[in-house]
């Protein structure tokens, strides 16, 4: 009996992909949550919502990492901030999603670069 795969999902092409902590423990009680909120307004301005130059951003719950948060984490780049306050988080924006260079003095981890293998066709 063949059980039948549902189908492969896709997302559209994006530069970068922002998981912010909106949990409890993560800096003051709402801070992460005020962040979250104003994110896409924030990208918005800085013109990187949509295309394949834009951010795409989701919330956490908890990260593990609660000390001197709110934390957020730029993907593919594995880069990780602390003390994310909305001046901070504009500098992030500035800095690096528009700018790609990370914002050293509020980086507190760099996860190692790794070389994903190219997908390969299913043809012989």
């Amino acid at each position: 009996m063949t059980i039948d795969a549902p189908p492969k999902p896709s997302i559209s092409p994006y530069k970068h992909y922002v998981l912010l902590c909106t949990g409890p423990r993560c800096g003051e009680e709402g801070a992460g949550q005020a962040l979250y909120d104003s994110l896409w307004t924030k990208l918005k301005a800085a013109g990187i919502h949509e295309g394949p130059g834009r951010t795409k951003f989701n919330s956490v719950n908890c990260f593990g990492a609660c000390k001197g948060g709110p934390v957020l984490c730029v993907q593919p780049q594995g880069t990780w901030y602390y003390n994310v306050t909305p001046t901070n988080l504009d500098r992030i924006i500035a800095e690096h999603l528009v700018g790609d260079q990370a914002v050293p003095d509020l980086v507190f981890h760099q996860s190692p670069q790794v070389d994903v293998p190219a997908q390969r066709g299913s043809g012989g």
